[in-house]
This record gives C-alpha cells, structure tokens and sequence, in this order.
C-alpha cells in the first residue's frame, strides 16, 4: 500500500507538471513592428503549444492617452502562429498590447511595451522599365538618314530648262559684233575721217582732169 501511495503521488506530480508546462501564460506572446510594403505592421506571435484561444488588443500611447487600434484573436502552437495589425506606425511610437486567455489564465500586458524604430518605413520604389519607344528609337544618324530622302537625279530636260533659263540673260547683252556696228552706224569708226579725205582728194583730181582734157579737145578742135 506504501509503495502504491508513492507511485500515485508521483504520477500526480508529474502530471501537474506537464499541465504547467502546457498551460497558456503571458510568456508565451510576443509582438514586433515591421516593414510590409512599404508600410508599417505590427505582429503579435503566440507559442502556447495548449492551443488555447487568445484575444489580443493593441493600444498606441500618446503623452498618456490610449488608443484602441485594432483587436484580433489567435489560437497558439508549438511553431507559433501569429497575427498582424496594419498600423502605419510613426518612429519611435509606444503600443501597449494586452493579452486575454483562458477566461482567467492569462489577462495582462506584453511586458515592456513596444516601442517602434527610429526610421519609419520606406515605401518601395518600383524600377520604372524602358518604355518601347526609347529602346526602339532609332539613332540620330538612322533618324537623320530615314528622315531626309535623296533628291532625285534632275532629268535632261529639267536641265536643259535651266541651261536655258541660265543663258537667258547673257542674250540681253549686247555683244561684240553689235557694239561694232553700232559704232559705224554713227560714224564712230576712227577711219571714217581718213576715207572722207581720200574721196575728196579724188574728186578735186578727177574734176582737174576733166577740165584739161576738155581744154585740149578745144584747142584740138581750133587748129
């Protein structure tokens, strides 16, 4: 009979302990602010391997006056499971985070309170891809080139009009023979003088014949 009432009290004991172990307390809650996004979260993890159902409310202090900000329930496991606030916390913001399980097992805070880092989260900038038209635009050279078509090659008569049309105006001038003519026309020539005297002179020798040659026919004619 001894040996069972030491058998039944260690068997008792061993089985408080293992209740102990496996009963929900506040150590088993844990909570954290991260970056999601961009944009500030506040995660609360539970590790109770009892699976007891927990409620957990989050309170943001500010100089002494709470806000709620969000409530949720969570039901721990040995791997942890956890839930998240999407509080877009500010730089080194206080939470107060409060714990209720079990009816009266567990009805307290995470102890210290959460303070939120010093450098708020940084939104991400998504890398902005080359649109098509730029990486298919052409260079400046094959722009240059496709832009600007070749003239075309002016064809024989486009180039005799313009020959002609070239040659027009050297008819208005008056040429070499013309200004010749001219000058004798109006008796610019410088041997129209000479001529002039040379005719005279003829005219005065002729009539001297004339004269002597109808003399001697008269003389002739009184013999």
């Amino acid at each position: 009979m001894r040996v069972l009432g030491v058998v039944s009290a260690s068997a008792a004991l061993a089985l408080g302990a293992a209740g102990n172990a496996l009963a929900c307390s506040i150590g088993d809650f844990s909570a954290t602010a991260k970056c999601d996004g961009g944009k500030g979260v506040i995660v609360v993890t539970d590790v109770d391997r009892s699976g007891t159902s927990a409620h957990i409310s989050l309170f943001l202090e500010n100089n002494g006056v709470e806000k709620l900000v969000g409530e949720q329930d969570v039901r721990g496991s040995a791997q942890g499971a956890s839930v998240t606030f999407a509080e877009d916390w500010q730089p080194a913001a206080t939470y107060r985070i409060h714990v209720k399980a079990g009816g009266t097992l567990v009805d307290e805070d995470i102890k210290p309170n959460l303070t939120t880092p010093a450098t708020a989260c940084t939104p991400a900038t998504p890398s902005t891809p080359a649109s098509p038209s730029q990486s298919a635009s052409p260079t400046p050279s094959d722009s240059a080139s496709a832009s600007s078509p070749a003239t075309p090659a002016p064809t024989p008569s486009a180039a005799q009009s313009s020959t002609a049309a070239a040659a027009a105006p050297a008819s208005n001038a008056p040429s070499a023979a013309a200004g010749q003519s001219n000058l004798a026309e109006t008796g610019a020539d410088s041997h129209t003088g000479l001529i002039a005297g040379i005719a005279a002179a003829l005219v005065v020798v002729g009539g001297g014949a004339v004269f002597f040659g109808l003399r001697r026919r008269g003389a002739d004619s009184g013999r």
